[in-house]
């Protein structure tokens, strides 16, 4: 009974330490990581601004529901392990930037991605995506900061992008001008 309430005790404890590490950690943060995906930029902006075909290509997505455009641009929901998610396009600039952003309200985070594509060469694109993300919940906080990091979403989302095209790329950090810490 005593190694039993003992137990108990560190756990509870363990979980106070990360709710209070979470709520002194930022609500916001910026991360980044580039690519070059073996692509021209006219086949890698088909597929970026194609949310019909992204369970194709992203493992982490089954379904997506093609939803009405909203006047900044076309939106959809997409469907994973993890729910539900309702994207609608804040930005598009063809073949060059698209930022889309959750719309859903409710949720434990938030946010906005981008996505820059440019030309390396005939045959390569750099893909650059910058979350811009809000965690309201304190232990998600904690958890996306120390257990996944920020960029590991960008970093798989990258490398499948990558795949899709035949070579899995290897993505790296990249650093924004005006951030003061190169992300």
């Amino acid at each position: 009974m005593k190694w039993a309430l003992l137990f108990i005790g560190v756990v509870v404890g363990v979980i106070a330490l990360a709710v209070a590490v979470g709520y002194m950690l930022p609500r916001d943060h910026v991360a980044a990581m580039s690519a070059r995906v073996h692509a021209t930029p006219e086949a890698v902006w088909a597929v970026l601004t194609d949310p019909a075909g992204f369970p194709t290509w992203r493992h982490d997505v089954k379904t997506v529901d093609l939803l009405p455009a909203t006047p900044t641009g076309p939106s959809w929901r997409e469907h994973s392990n993890n729910g539900a998610i309702t994207y609608v396009v804040d930005v598009l600039e063809p073949q060059r930037r698209l930022i889309a952003r959750i719309a859903d309200k409710g949720l434990p985070f938030g946010g906005s991605w981008e996505y820059r594509v440019e030309p390396v060469s005939a045959t390569e694109t750099q893909v650059t995506v910058i979350e811009r993300g809000s965690v309201y919940n304190p232990i998600f906080r904690f958890v996306s900061r120390f257990l996944m990091g920020h960029t590991a979403t960008i970093d798989a989302y990258l490398r499948a992008l990558g795949r899709k095209f035949g070579r899995e790329p290897t993505p790296t950090v990249a650093g924004l001008e005006g951030t003061g810490h190169g992300v």
